[in-house]
């Protein structure tokens, strides 16, 4: 494939990354069925663990149990220099059927059936946790995550993980580890996925949350070039719109 055809291929892609926190700031707030099936969820996840005291630990992995507070997404493009920008923006808030709803509208009107979506650990996290968490707010699946069916080569989703995997499906290689292997910069903040539910539910500061949520699809994509050996992005071609 010549440079050419690698940057129609680029301009096909979407980056997206998702921040999710529980559906309920505390284990008390749940009705008392919700309660009843989070404390079978809780032994399976620590038998050991008080299932009260892991809920706001561990409720915002599990789409029955959390909901997402913030949807990045990002896309290159070629700017007047004929140089490679990148353009990063995140949907936020504390309704997440409005949010799920901007992000399909997104997906369904700017961009075409050629487009994959690229995601860090996305086939286990992202696509499946957006999957449900859309059903459940009874938000219609757009075309690009509407899997039933699908033939594996139909399936539009690309994921940096099982790239890195090569085949080695023990391998579970985190995003902040990529990123420092090929030496790309990420966020000076000092807040990681462990800390986004108390940030949201103590700290109330959905903004920090969102910045730390577009880093990690810049930080996506250029694991991805990365990978492709192609060229990163400068920093100055990199865009919040």
């Amino acid at each position: 494939m010549n440079f050419s055809q690698e940057l129609h291929e680029l301009r096909n892609l979407l980056f997206i990354d998702i921040e999710t926190v529980s559906c309920e700031a505390t284990y008390e707030q749940l009705n008392a069925v919700m309660q009843k099936l989070w404390q079978r969820r809780a032994k399976r996840v620590d038998d050991k663990a008080d299932p009260a005291e892991l809920f706001p630990r561990s409720a915002a992995l599990f789409p029955e149990f959390g909901k997402i507070v913030c949807i990045g997404v990002g896309y290159f493009y070629i700017n007047e220099q004929d140089e490679l920008g990148f353009r990063v923006k995140s949907f936020s808030g504390a309704d997440e059927q409005q949010l799920l709803e901007n992000f399909k509208s997104l997906l369904e009107n700017k961009f075409n059936r050629k487009t994959r979506l690229v995601a860090h650990n996305g086939k286990e996290f992202d696509y499946p946790y957006l999957c449900r968490r859309m059903l459940i707010n009874r938000v219609r699946l757009p075309e690009v995550l509407q899997l039933a069916g699908a033939k594996p080569w139909e399936v539009r989703h690309l994921d940096t993980m099982e790239m890195w995997r090569f085949g080695d499906r023990r391998n579970l290689t985190s995003l902040k580890l990529l990123a420092s292997v090929f030496g790309i910069e990420t966020t000076k903040d000092t807040i990681d996925g462990s800390m986004v539910n108390d940030v949201y539910y103590n700290d109330h500061d959905l903004d920090r949350i969102a910045a730390y949520c577009r880093n990690d699809v810049i930080v996506t994509a250029q694991i991805y070039l990365a990978m492709k050996t192609l060229p990163g992005l400068k920093s100055e071609n990199i865009f919040e719109v």
